[in-house]
Order: C-alpha cells, then structure tokens, then sequence
C-alpha cells in the first residue's frame, strides 16, 4: 500500500481547521441558537470555544503522538480495542459527513435563492466536484483551502469592524434573564461548529513535521474561530431586530445589509459560499480517511484503504465518502446538526478517556511530542462537561447516535472481528494491575514506526535486522560458553542451522579470533551456507558475560550470521553497531533502559550513521 503524501504545513492545518470550523456554524445556526437563548448567543459561542480548546489540547497530544491517517478513531482503536475502535471510525465518518452535507446545504440554498436549481441537483454537483478535487491530490486541496480561508477571514473582518459600532445596546435587555443552564445546553447545540479540529487529527499523518506543525496550527485556528464567532453573533445581536435573528438562516447577511447596505450583503455572500465550500472541502478530505484507517486495521475490506500512487490519495474512499454526504442531504436540517454535535461530542469524551488510558497504561513508545497541561485534570472536567451536553441535546439525537453505533458494532462482526488486532492500550493498562500475559507488545511496535515516520528517522538494512532480531534480558555473570548454548538453543529455528552446529562455529570463530571488540561490546559473528539468509540475536548482560581475562564483563552482545551473498549487509551491520556504540552516553543508555522495549527504541531510534 502507497504511503500518503505529507505535503501539509502549519497554515495549511491552520487553514483546514479554520476553513472546516467557519460554516453553516456562522452563517446558518446563529438564528436557530438565538431562539434558545436570546442576546446570550454569543455567551454560548465562547464558552463552546473555550471548551473546543480543552478539549483539542487531548486531541494535539494524542495527533503529536500518533499521527496517523483516520485521527481520533486511530486514537480510540489503540486504546479501547478494534469493536469500539470500528464504532468510534463508524460514527467519525457520519458525523463529518453530515457536516460536511450541512456545508453543501448552505451552497445549494444560495444557488437555488438566485438560480432556483433543485438543492439535490446543485448538491450532487457539488460533490462531484469535492470529490475529483480531492482525488487529484492533498495538496492541491489544502492550496485551496488556504485560498478560501484568506479571503473569508478578510470578509469576516470587514464585517465585524463595520457591525460593532452600530451596535444597539438595547438588543441586549434580555441578557441578564437567561439562566447558565440554557446557555451551556446552547454551547452544546452548536459544538458542531467546532467540529473541524476532528477533520484536522484525521489527516495528521499528511501534515509535514507534525511534532510543530499539529500543535502550532490547531491551537492558532481554534483560538482564532472562537474570537471570531464570539464577535460575529456579539455583533449580529446588536444590530439585528430579534425577531428577524431568531427566524432567519442567513442572519450575518442580513445583518451585514443593515451595517454595510446591499454592498455588505453581497460580501457576506461571498464569504458564507466560501465558508461553506472551505467546510465541504476539508469535510470529504478528513471523512475519506476513517474508511481508509479502518481497511488498514482489516475492519473494513482492504481496497477501501488503497492509496494511489500517483496522486498519493484513497481514491475508493473519498468516493464512498461524497456518495454518504449526498445521502445526508436528505436529513432535516435541525436533526443534522444534533445528531452531528452528538457524534462529535463522543469523540472527545473519548478521546479524552484515551489520554487518561494511553499515559497510565505504561507503554513505552506512547511518546506525544505536545503533552497536555494539567493532567489529568483537564481530561475529566472535559469528559463530565462533553457528556452533559450529549444528554442535553435531547432523546431524538441520543437514539439516531445510539442506532449508528449498532451499526457500527455489527460492520465490526460482520467483518473486522475475525481479522483485528486485538492489542490494546487499554489491555495495558490491565497488564499492570493484573497479568503480564494479557499483551504481546505489538502496539509498542507500531507506535515505535509511528515516531520513526512521524520524525522522519532515515531507515537502513540494520533497522531492519533490528525488527526482526531477538532481544534479551540475562541475569547473572555467564561465561561465553553458557552464553553461546543458550543463544544456539534460539537462533537454531529461524536459521535453519542444527544447535550443535551453531555452537562449533560460534566457538571457532572465537577460538580464531576475539570477537569482543572492548569491554563492553562483543559481536559473535560467523558465515553460513546458502544464500540470502542473515539473523542478529542481542543480549543485555548487566553482570557482564567473560570473554576472555580483559573482555570479562562484557555488557552488550550482538550474535551476528549470514551467507556469503549478504557479506557487504554483514560488514555495514558490524559498521552501525560500532557507529551506535559510539554516540554519547549510549552504554549509560544501554544498562538503564527499562526492558527490552527500551532496548529496541535505543538501537532503531538513534540518530547513528545509515548505511544505504
């Protein structure tokens, strides 16, 4: 399978989650939000974003530590376990896609105000043409996105600078009678707006130097969306006569025509198609990768994950994905967007619960280069407030959300049970208050290729030896001659070599010549018949293993072989295990290192020389 392409920056996943966050968010919902809770709409609009940047600071931990296509169903799969992993990347993909079908609402209404082309028929269009443009490349998507996104922050500017001087301060009579009980359940209706920090963590693993560019351009972008919704509503209230707020759905237009004329209508107009298109956009790319995550983890069939090799994008994927949106069009717009706020509301709920269980579940390689602060704190005052929402948003969201998740778990038995990973953080977790047996440590190796790929660690043929050697733990001081029998006792299976035989030319080639080449390393090494066939077998000795008088507490050994056709692999292997003995502080490294997955990070994570 083709690797995807990292071709996205800081301002393009500034401009991604920006462009995804201003929508149907600002130009359609603040007339639904103010018949709930009057002149406090903008109260609402803050407190949804401050909570937006609690909980994207859970969400930029885990994308820094995993950046990986299909974001926070990656997340919730490594930690709870494939069955909860396919629910969560079930519900992600609808509740994107309903975004996204939310945005294309808002296109296809405008169109039919001037055109009167059938909403259904524009909006087919519409995902034809999001669909070829993402299918053409990530990167030429996120150069529109940037485009889009510049022009609709100068608009909204525009907007906000003429709007708040003509600001009536009587439009607020009411502002001191709503109780916080209604502006928080508001905060909840209209989280969907912060929905776009979700699109961002799905195609993290595009983002070029993630460990800087995730953090920088999520933060920026929710901090600066917060800023501008909170002024946009601050400045529509008071300028808008409440009765026309609380029934229209295009409430920033027409109160740009009061501030700014017919001149200020048709800005506005410009950049809500904008916004709705900058939405849609960033909608079929990030939803396109849930399907994508789910086939590389063989809960959905393989070919959904294909990338193509040219554009470097899932081709099946984005298609099925604009296929879905289309179908969400079909919905009640007030049902969309509860059920889309439901879904998104669930995803930090548990994305929050996966910091908590990836930083306690003690696995080695779980290493986000951005660590939320206040731990953990921040998680649980995140999970209480998200899941008040949910219960707040009424039944009707709760049983649709209810009835995709039972679609979720039965795709998952119908399909992924049998193929799935089932290694989990969670089972981690366990681990350490219960049985070691529980895991096997294959997560530890796929976070390990994680930060390889996330920091751009060039590999060689060592590494991969590295992969597949044997690493192990000794105790006591051992002659050679104990060690070499216990490490023929391991080789001999994969080697194809009889022990008895390993052990005599073990021993002759120590015999002819010393193969511990200082007191602290030693590397056995010998050559065997046949052809293309090469193994490494390391053992850790703290007490030391004696080679001879002088090389007698010798700490690292390195059981080297290979046919005489893998001499030049041989020779560069015996070169990258001197050039990382070499580095400093690597023997203090080497004797402290926790376990063997410590060891292993140690030998692949290192910044030796390569040999190619």
């Amino acid at each position: 399978m083709a690797n995807l392409k990292k071709d996205i920056n800081a301002f393009g996943v500034f401009s991604i989650a920006t462009g995804a966050m201003i929508s149907s968010g600002i130009f359609i919902l603040p007339g639904m939000a103010f018949a709930k809770v009057g002149s406090a709409v903008f109260i609402s609009y803050l407190i949804a974003g401050l909570l937006g940047v609690l909980g994207v600071l859970s969400m930029i931990e885990l994308s820094t530590a995993m950046p990986k296509a299909g974001g926070d169903y990656y997340f919730i799969n490594k930690t709870f376990g494939p069955l909860i992993g396919s629910v969560s990347g079930f519900l992600g993909l609808i509740a994107l896609s309903l975004k996204s079908a939310f945005a294309i609402f808002g296109i296809s209404e405008i169109i039919y105000l001037y055109l009167e082309i059938s909403p259904l028929i524009s909006g087919a269009v519409l995902c034809v043409l999001f669909i070829v443009l993402n299918i053409v490349g990530v990167k030429e998507a996120a150069i529109f996105q940037a485009g889009m996104v510049i022009m609709l922050l100068a608009l909204m500017i525009i907007y906000i600078v003429s709007g708040l001087p003509k600001i009536e301060a009587s439009r607020f009579s009411d502002l001191g009678s709503q109780k916080i009980n209604t502006i928080l359940v508001t905060s909840g209706f209209i989280f969907v707006s912060f929905g776009g920090l979700l699109k961002v963590a799905n195609i993290s693993e595009e983002v070029s130097n993630p460990k800087r560019n995730l953090p920088v351009g999520m933060i920026t972008s929710v901090l600066t969306v917060t800023i501008l919704y909170t002024l946009t509503t601050f400045a529509i209230t008071g300028t808008l006569e409440p009765e026309a707020f609380r029934q229209s759905l295009t409430p920033v237009a027409d109160a740009a025509r009061i501030t700014l004329g017919p001149a200020g209508y048709i800005i506005i107009l410009i950049a809500s198609t904008l916004a709705f298109f900058t939405t849609a956009n960033a909608g079929i790319m990030a939803a396109s990768r849930y399907p994508m995550a789910l086939s590389m983890d063989s809960l959905l069939p393989a070919g959904l994950g294909r990338v193509n090799k040219k554009t470097g994008t899932p081709v099946v994927s984005i298609i099925i994905t604009g296929i879905i949106i289309f179908v969400s069009l079909l919905l009640p717009l007030e049902t969309l967007v509860k059920v889309a706020s439901t879904v998104i509301l669930t995803s930090y709920v548990l994305t929050n619960l996966s910091v908590i269980i990836m930083r306690e579940s003690g696995i080695t390689n779980y290493k986000p280069s951005f660590k939320a602060p206040l731990y953990p704190w921040i998680q649980i005052v995140s999970i209480l407030i998200f899941s008040f929402f949910i219960i707040e948003l009424g039944l009707s969201a709760v049983e649709i959300s209810v009835a995709l998740v039972a679609a979720g778990i039965l795709m998952y038995l119908l399909y992924g049970r049998k193929k799935a990973k089932h290694e989990s953080a969670l089972l981690h977790l366990l681990k350490r208050i219960a049985d070691e047996r529980l895991v096997e440590g294959t997560i530890e190796d796929e976070f390990r290729e994680i930060i390889i790929n996330r920091d751009n660690i060039e590999q060689d043929n060592f590494d991969i030896l590295i992969k597949d050697a044997l690493i192990k733990d000794i105790d006591g001081r051992l002659d050679f001659e104990t060690l070499l029998r216990t490490a023929a006792r391991d080789i001999s299976p994969g080697a194809g070599v009889p022990e008895d035989e390993l052990i005599t030319m073990f021993r002759k080639r120590q015999e002819s010549s010393n193969t511990a080449v200082s007191g602290f390393l030693a590397i056995p090494h010998i050559v065997l018949d046949g052809e293309s066939r090469m193994f490494m077998h390391i053992f850790r000795a703290k007490d030391g293993v004696s080679f001879t008088e002088q090389e007698n507490s010798v700490k690292a050994v390195f059981f080297l072989g290979g046919t005489k056709d893998r001499k030049p692999l041989h020779l560069k292997t015996i070169a990258a295990i001197a050039s990382l003995i070499s580095q400093p502080g690597f023997e203090t490294k080497w004797l402290e290192a926790a376990g063997v997955v410590e060891l292993k990070n140690l030998l692949m994570l290192s910044g030796r020389r390569r040999y190619k």
